[in-house]
């Protein structure tokens, strides 16, 4: 996970990797929050928040463009392996927010001593169980393409990308404009008007209704754990 390091472009958002392919653009009233878990005591807080901007989905890793960027926050980028325990919740009466644990990268603009951070994305115009169902499907491919490699001794830095099939991925369609306004995510049909009557919701920043803290610790103390070892 980075802050600020996503190169970007006037017209396609961001600059891509080599091999990069998009597979997912949120409408742009999507909001995101991004903070240490409620457990951290630490003394290395990190706050950043946007009200309006969208997501991406490659199979490289999640990125955000903030509609208005600052000093402090302008992109966002995560690589896929460092996105744990993500899922969607849907409230009554606000956006569907997706979230996840996200594990930082050396050099990315995130203190060191935080294991992971609290990542938050609320879809105001529909589209999070779409976009949750496209990053489970490539990021369990992208799993597989990695244990490929193990398995053949040539490391996991050495993943070759072309071999991350996208070919049975819904087809990308471009940006959803923000006339469109309709949610067109089959997997949660009442979340028409749910997400329609939140647009003028801020971004939810507490814990959705029924997410468990201690599944959020228990990640964290993972990752904690990983970072020993490797250190």
């Amino acid at each position: 996970m980075s802050i600020n390091w996503v190169m970007l472009h006037d017209h396609e958002g961001f600059v891509r990797l080599p091999q990069e392919q998009l597979i997912y653009t949120s409408p742009p009233r999507t909001c995101l929050s991004l903070k240490p878990l409620d457990s951290y005591k630490g003394k290395d807080a990190i706050s950043f928040q946007s009200d309006s901007g969208r997501i991406y989905l490659t199979n490289h890793r999640v990125v955000y463009i903030p509609a208005k960027k600052s000093n402090d926050f302008q992109s966002f980028s995560a690589p896929l392996l460092h996105v744990h325990d993500a899922h969607v919740s849907a409230p009554l009466f606000s956006a569907n927010v997706w979230q996840s644990l996200v594990q930082p990268v050396p050099g990315g603009g995130i203190p060191s001593s935080l294991p992971a951070v609290l990542l938050k994305v609320a879809f105001k115009e529909g589209g999070a169980f779409d976009y949750h169902s496209k990053f489970e499907e490539i990021k369990q491919r992208l799993r597989d393409a990695v244990e490929n490699t193990r398995q053949s001794s040539r490391g996991v830095g050495n993943v070759d990308m072309s071999t991350v099939h996208l070919d049975q991925l819904p087809a990308y369609s471009g940006p959803v404009h923000e006339s469109t306004g309709t949610d067109h995510d089959s997997r949660d049909p009442s979340s028409n008007s749910q997400e329609s009557g939140a647009a003028s919701e801020s971004c939810p920043m507490g814990p959705p209704p029924g997410y468990e803290e201690v599944q959020q610790q228990s990640v964290a103390n993972e990752l904690e754990e990983r970072l020993r070892r490797a250190s």
